[in-house]
């Protein structure tokens, strides 16, 4: 019996276009990923939580750049390839100490990292042995070129990194001038784990979208540190402390959450792209920012944030993510709050620079279609009859 008109089944609709590229997989990767609906979060098959518990940050950036933990050996050598590097070269002290005081300094650091491909001894050479090589420097480099600036900025003589301290260490003494305790040094590394890289976030695409121009290293990670200074990606922790310096004292949070919430103002530091329960990295930072502020004798800043959180989960059934409480801890460890986006590119160097390695050992131009919805057959008109 032939189909009647009415009886016709209805031509599917056109799959809607995700925003914002949300839930479409762009490629393959052995680095890092991230369980959404489980909450939670490997690095080359490495549990975050082992990680946290047990690494350092250099173990970490050794195991995304190689794929595998290093042997005792192989750690010496990498610890030692990293303070080999560490110090500046002269152009690129010129280049901060050119910038203005006044500078944020995530521009400052990433003009200096475009500009220390000037002077690096690989420049010119692509091959994945030189291009390792690049990422050593970087990730040594960093930490220094921010607090390099922070001091200067300060009207302070800019401190060269010391034998025998850690990444973390070195770079807390950098800019206090104080060698930290042990405490501070393993919560600020375990900060440095915990935020080494998560997958295809906004930053490491945008470092393999460079890097899959066969653009090197130092232009890659730059355009990283780019896509990485904006406030929906790498500045909200910033914005976490801003929120709480302005409740101030635990007895107004309920209310000014609750306010927040009523004028539809974001609240930063809540939900994720990905994550359909708690950031497993949130509940490190948590213990952290209770500790190290109870030591510091401002407890205040913890008790605000978990008003805030049980509000948050209870009105919006939302779970806070990884900058949440890093904001406290920084602020607690005396970090000046436009610093803790540079902090963020310090540890993530590591893996933009293992993304970079990544794509360049099995290359495709990375080159998407968009869905076109604009005006279509339109005649040209001569410019005397345009109104």
């Amino acid at each position: 019996m032939p189909t009647t008109l009415e009886s016709a089944p209805a031509t599917p609709a056109a799959p809607a276009t995700p925003r914002g590229l949300e839930g479409v997989v762009a490629n393959e990767s052995a680095i890092c990923y991230v369980f959404g609906e489980e909450g939670r979060l490997i690095y080359r098959g490495y549990d975050i939580n082992d990680l946290a518990d047990h690494s350092t940050f250099e173990e970490t950036a050794y195991l995304l750049l190689e794929g595998d933990l290093p042997t005792r050996d192989q750690l010496k050598q990498f610890r030692a390839d990293l303070k080999a590097a560490q110090r500046l070269e002269k152009v690129i002290q010129r280049v901060i100490k050119d910038a203005p005081l006044t500078a944020r300094p995530m521009n400052v650091l990433r003009t200096a990292v475009s500009a220390s491909v000037f002077i690096d001894p690989d420049k010119g050479d692509n091959g994945t042995t030189a291009e390792y090589r690049k990422a050593v420097r970087l990730i040594a480099q960093l930490p220094t070129m921010v607090a390099m600036f922070h001091r200067l900025r300060n009207g302070q003589k800019p401190l060269a990194p010391r034998k025998g301290l850690s990444l973390a260490a070195n770079f807390l003494y950098m800019v206090s001038g104080q060698v930290p305790d042990k405490d501070a040094e393993r919560a600020f590394d375990v900060a440095l784990i915990l935020h080494a890289d998560h997958e295809l976030n906004a930053s490491t695409f945008a470092a393999r979208v460079i890097a899959a121009t066969l653009a090197d290293m130092h232009g890659a990670v730059t355009g990283a540190i780019a896509a990485l200074a904006g406030p929906l990606h790498g500045g909200a922790n910033m914005e976490v402390m801003k929120m709480l310096l302005e409740i101030q004292t635990p007895d107004r949070a309920e209310a000014w959450v609750r306010e927040a919430l009523a004028q539809k103002n974001k609240i930063m530091g809540f939900g994720h792209r990905v994550y359909r329960t708690e950031d497993p990295r949130a509940a490190h930072l948590r213990r952290m920012s209770e500790e190290l502020g109870r030591k510091a004798g401002q407890p205040q800043w913890f008790v605000i944030q978990r008003i805030i959180e049980d509000v948050m989960k209870q009105e919006k059934g939302l779970y806070c993510n990884v900058d949440f409480y890093s904001a406290s801890m920084y602020y607690v460890m005396g970090i000046p709050l436009d610093l803790y986006t540079p902090i963020f590119a310090i540890s993530r160097v590591s893996g933009w620079c293992a993304h970079v390695l990544e794509q360049h050992a099995d290359n495709r131009l990375i080159r998407p279609r968009a869905e076109y919805v604009g005006p279509m057959d339109r005649k040209w008109v001569p410019l005397r009859k345009r109104s």
